[in-house]
């Protein structure tokens, strides 16, 4: 496995006076040599000033937010990161990498959650490179390593919770975003580790029922919300049955007996349950 190694090279501003040196030196040797016509010293001099011109090409700029790989003849030399003007052996092959954040989005992936219903999910993906020489050495293409291990941790995630929670504290996809993220979030970076990549975020940015099973989910979806405000009108009817009885006992309006509270207990859950407003039927008679 490869290990990041910091790399020493020389500021090229160091090296500068003796490129210009080795240039004053050439020119200077081929100016003589022309004038006294010594093929020996003009040969000298040409090849002094290529010299120059090699040693000079062995510098080289890192920028701020990028690293440079120094590779020789096949061998990981070392990495600088440190933003600057260096120099460095010329048969040094120099690699960029950025060590930027980067994010992507992932493609609309049809899955099965935990329940075998077929949702789409996409995700939004923040990484960056923490470890140049895994990132280069280690795996083929790092980018397209990040994109697929992505997809693929996140096809793994879909599988192990249900879109929508059917049970009293169940984690799902929908309801337990923080949850599913972090859960994302690890489930990638262990995949990327290889890759000397950092997983900085993961969140779910596309979830929705596929379109074959959509219109039932919906229909399933409004049946559940039309129970739940159902348990509550009643629960709040029953309420207010009950306080209705409490204060006409208590302040001696009348007097019921147990035929007459249920008569009435029917008729205020009736007023207070119904979906359209009720019509009210005056009785001028007695019940019995």
């Amino acid at each position: 496995m490869f290990r990041e190694i910091d790399f020493k090279a020389p500021a090229a501003a160091l090296m500068l006076p003796i490129f210009l040196a080795l240039v004053a030196v050439g020119l200077a040797g081929f100016a003589t040599s022309v004038a006294s016509g010594n093929p020996i010293l003009t040969g000298g001099s040409l090849v002094l000033a290529f010299v120059a011109f090699i040693c000079a090409v062995g510098s080289f700029v890192v920028e701020p937010g990028k690293a440079r790989v120094l590779v020789l003849f096949g061998t990981y030399k070392g990495t600088i990161k440190t933003p600057g003007w260096y120099w460095a052996n010329p048969c040094f092959t120099k690699r960029s990498v950025s060590l930027r954040i980067r994010n992507f989005e992932t493609q609309k992936l049809k899955v099965n959650d935990s329940h075998s219903n077929p949702i789409e999910i996409g995700a939004v993906v923040v990484w960056k490179v923490v470890e140049t020489a895994e990132a280069l050495f280690e795996v083929d293409d790092y980018e397209k390593y990040v994109t697929v291990q992505s997809e693929s941790a996140l096809r793994g995630l879909a599988t192990s919770y249900p879109y929508d929670a059917h049970e009293s504290g169940q984690e799902a996809l929908s309801t337990h975003t923080d949850i599913v993220s972090h859960a994302l979030k690890g489930a990638i970076h262990d995949r990327l580790a290889k890759a000397g990549v950092e997983v900085v975020e993961a969140r779910i940015s596309h979830l929705a029922y596929a379109q074959e099973i959509a219109q039932a989910m919906l229909q399933r979806q409004q049946a559940s919300a039309i129970i739940a405000a159902r348990g509550k009108i009643v629960e709040g009817a029953v309420g207010m049955v009950e306080n209705a009885l409490e204060l006409l006992s208590q302040k001696g309006i009348v007097n019921l007996d147990d035929e007459r509270k249920a008569h009435m207990v029917s008729n205020l859950l009736v007023v207070l349950c119904s979906e359209r407003s009720t019509q009210p039927v005056v009785n001028t008679g007695s019940m019995y």
